[in-house]
């Protein structure tokens, strides 16, 4: 070992009082904020199952499979709002999952000039930055008017289908996807060029040395070496889409009459808790708790997912 190693190594070991505090006071700081953080989630969770309680005894797992929301009766089921939540998150995710891996691979790809998708990335990144009930009255105002003869011509022709059935006339279902594609794209593209970037640049060069096209290499190559994050990032855009409220409750239509038709008016937990709970009472506040509860196992069941298949995907491909 050279003088200046051990001059190094003996500093390590011997450091003076006052920063050996400083670390094992950074070291409790830190272990706090993160018990911290556990135990506001604990609250909220306790909080939200403690104000639901009545709604519980009273409904059952019935309020699960039920769609009759009517304050006057104190008759309060859920089932169209959590339907709505499920379908408008996967198909917004079924929509968005390759425009979003899609503009990463061409973010990250030499197809453009660097200064251009430079520009294309700063402007990916400030469509996240646009509040949500911004992007609501845009999808009031442009996106709905400019969909609405598309969605008719499908129904023209398709209506057939239950999910078509609906003539659309206005704010539903498919308005809101639409909204909500916009809304994940940046986080899906984001983090899929930073996982594409992290791709080591030697794996590329690799897979051109052993002849693959450049195809080829994107999706048997960078894209399995890079799907971990990939897989976290389109799981985050589901929470993500699950918890979206202005702009959905703009555009939906906030109907509780259960529809299989993707084109009728609908609702999401979501939008449900943003319009009731500011005039509800007695019961309907129970009920409107008991959905927010089921809101947040649902959310807390797409977390440990998604960490369970990031984890298996690191372990397939490292």
């Amino acid at each position: 070992m050279t003088a200046s190693g051990s001059d190094a190594l003996y500093k390590l070991r011997h450091r003076p009082p006052s920063e050996k505090l400083v670390d094992g006071s950074f070291k409790i700081l830190v272990t706090v904020l993160a018990a911290l953080v556990g135990l506001i989630l604990l609250a909220i969770f306790l909080v939200v199952f403690m104000e639901s309680r009545e709604a519980l005894g009273k409904f059952g797992l019935s309020f699960l499979v039920n769609s009759k929301w009517d304050p006057n009766t104190d008759q309060f089921g859920a089932f169209t709002s959590i339907y709505g939540t499920l379908l408008s998150s996967f198909l917004a995710l079924l929509l968005a999952v390759p425009l979003g891996i899609g503009s990463a691979i061409f973010l990250t790809e030499d197809f453009i000039d660097t200064r251009i998708r430079a520009v294309i990335s700063n402007m990916v990144e400030l469509l996240a930055a646009i509040p949500s009930v911004v992007l609501g009255l845009w999808a009031i105002f442009v996106l709905e008017p400019f969909a609405r003869p598309i969605l008719q011509i499908i129904n023209q022709y398709f209506g057939w289908i239950p999910f078509f059935s609906t003539v659309p006339t206005g704010p539903g279902m498919m308005p809101a996807v639409l909204i909500l594609v916009i809304m994940l794209l940046p986080i899906i593209t984001a983090i899929s060029r930073d996982s594409l970037n992290q791709v080591p640049p030697d794996l590329r060069q690799a897979a051109y040395g052993v002849g693959t096209t450049r195809w080829t290499a994107i999706f048997q190559v960078l894209l399995p070496a890079a799907i971990s994050g990939i897989i976290g990032g389109i799981m985050l855009a589901l929470g993500r889409a699950m918890g979206e409220t202005m702009a959905v409750t703009m555009i939906i239509g906030n109907s509780n009459n259960f529809s299989f038709s993707w084109f009728a008016p609908a609702n999401t937990i979501s939008a449900l808790l943003a319009n009731q709970f500011g005039e509800a009472d007695g019961l309907q506040v129970s009920a409107l708790m008991y959905a927010a509860l089921v809101l947040m196992i649902i959310t807390f069941i797409v977390n440990v997912l998604a960490q369970w298949i990031v984890k298996n995907l690191s372990l397939k491909y490292d």
